[in-house]
């Protein structure tokens, strides 16, 4: 056990160390900061490294196999109802855990925390229900896609048009974040997991395509909820907080700030996860699913996993933010602001490989595809989606174009690429999107997009929030693409392997292959 989590904090230590250079680095020659508050960085990143390998090794060991005993045991009742009633509990409670949501909703103005947690996750439970719904029936993802996304854009398009509900355009912004910090550390394993426990009971050749789109549907839920809850509440740009850059002389000050939030992430994760431990207990006494041995190690890993988000959060939520938000305000209101679209660029590239939930996804989709999806090529398309996300949002915040202009051609243009990419590229991207939105996305990213946008004198609303939607919707349309590359390299290799078994075994013997050429049946 010793030596994989060595090997998981080595990972982490590889992900987060590129990103710590940029930020010490612009620190140093473009933004100089306070010695204190670069040693509260450094430290913050060290908890980070630390945090990512114990929840990594505790969600292998715990969430996982939970997610997919779950599934598999919701398969053999017969009662629907209860089913579906069973995974709406589910996304509810573990949305609530999900520590990124709990980030976002303390900086999104007038509308309180608990109702925007609440509201979020109802929309995940209830769209959780209808993921699970739509793998036991067998319905298209793209269709499904098609269907929620085009009453989404409805919604977002028309009925800000109503003069009495025109506030709403400053609350899309928020309402497509919520649905990105949504599927973070603690609900993309789960939701992932039980997609292949449910897929794996079916015996057709699509059940593995099918267990992706869970966190696809999951996503969109939350955006549709938080545009209802918007109805009630009329935000303001003007009464969002902003962390100030804390005062360190010393590094007993340094020490000082991390134990006095430390205490208080404990206590969030611990009554997150405790709902979920005791949710796990009720499964086991009812299903007698699992063997001693498994459930201890399920358990060890629940533990794991609780050290690893209190040392995460405690990191990025002290070391991050602050150093985030005085990053992008200074770089913002100097004569050379325009170099924020490269840093961003440079930023995005690497800061996905420290989403935790982003290394889960990988694995996974690795496993499913049977090595033919590698966990390399995965990293690069999702790090260039997250780069082009960074540099879009730049671009948007110093010019102040309205979020919808690129929200709407980006998502219609996603849409039409599932036409034509192997199926499970489909699910695959749709899932990216939302676990590329995760905790380093609301504790450094929406941050640096606000000290940006008040560096600019751009309104917070309309502009910073945004953000968490942008790096949400880039790897639809670049997973996809890699999708279209990687049918044709099958397609050209059938043909290759055709032509060659025609020189071998003359033209008119007839050869059968194993090779399947990818379907883009929907």
């Amino acid at each position: 056990m010793n030596k994989i989590l060595k090997e998981k904090i080595r990972e982490a230590y590889t992900a987060v160390l590129p990103i710590s250079v940029i930020v010490l680095v612009a620190s140093v020659v473009l933004v100089p900061m306070p010695t204190g508050t670069i040693l509260m960085f450094i430290v913050g990143a060290a908890l980070l490294i630390v945090g990512m390998g114990f929840f990594t090794l505790g969600a292998d060991m715990s969430m996982m196999p939970m997610g997919e005993g779950l599934g598999v045991q919701l398969t053999k009742t017969t009662k629907l109802l209860l089913t579906l009633a069973i995974c709406f509990f589910m996304g509810l409670i573990i949305t609530i855990a999900e520590p990124d949501l709990q980030v976002l909703a303390a900086q999104v103005p007038s509308v309180p925390a608990l109702e925007l947690i609440l509201t979020v996750a109802i929309g995940v439970g209830l769209f959780l229900a209808l993921a699970i719904f739509r793998i036991l029936f067998k319905i298209r993802l793209s269709v499904l896609l098609l269907i929620f996304y085009g009453i989404l854009f409805a919604v977002v398009i028309f009925v800000p048009m109503i003069p009495k509900y025109s506030f709403l355009t400053d609350f899309i912004p928020v309402a497509f974040d919520s649905g990105g910090v949504t599927t973070g550390p603690m609900t993309v394993p789960f939701i992932l997991a039980m997609g292949v426990g449910v897929a794996s009971i079916r015996s057709d050749k699509n059940s593995q395509d099918d267990s992706f789109g869970l966190v696809s549907l999951c996503s969109i839920g939350p955006i549709l909820a938080v545009l209802f809850l918007g109805i009630f509440f009329k935000p303001s740009g003007a009464d969002v907080a902003i962390s100030a850059i804390p005062e360190v002389n010393t590094s007993r000050d340094v020490i000082e700030h991390f134990a006095i939030e430390f205490p208080h992430y404990t206590e969030d994760v611990f009554l997150a996860l405790a709902a979920i431990v005791v949710f796990f207990v009720i499964f086991q006494v009812i299903s007698h699913r699992y063997k001693k041995h498994q459930i201890g190690r399920i358990l060890i890993g629940f533990l794991y996993t609780f050290i690893g988000l209190v040392v995460f959060l405690t990191g990025v939520n002290v070391g991050f933010i602050p150093v985030g938000h005085f990053l992008g305000e200074q770089l913002a209101s100097s004569s050379y602001k325009w170099i924020l679209v490269p840093l961003g660029i440079l930023i995005g590239y690497y800061i996905v490989a420290a989403e935790p939930a982003v290394h889960v996804l990988n694995k996974q989709v690795e496993e499913i595809s049977q090595g033919t999806i590698p966990q390399k090529a995965m990293k690069q398309g999702l790090s260039i989606g997250m780069a082009a996300a960074l540099a879009i949002t730049m671009v948007r915040i110093l010019m102040g174009i309205p979020i919808m202009y690129i929200l709407v051609p980006g998502y219609v243009f996603a849409l039409v690429l599932t036409f034509f990419v192997p199926k499970i590229f489909t699910g695959i991207a749709f899932d990216s999107g939302g676990v590329c939105s995760g905790p380093m996305t609301s504790t450094f990213l929406l941050p640096f997009a606000m000290g940006t946008c008040q560096g600019v004198g751009g309104d917070l609303m309309k502009d910073a929030f945004g953000i968490v939607a942008m790096v949400a919707m880039t790897p639809l349309i670049v997973i996809q693409i890699m999708g279209l590359l990687y049918g044709y390299k099958i397609k050209s290799a059938l043909k290759r392997t055709a032509v060659q078994a025609m020189d071998t075994t003359g033209a008119g013997e007839i050869v059968e292959y194993g090779m399947e050429e990818p379907s883009n049946d929907r």
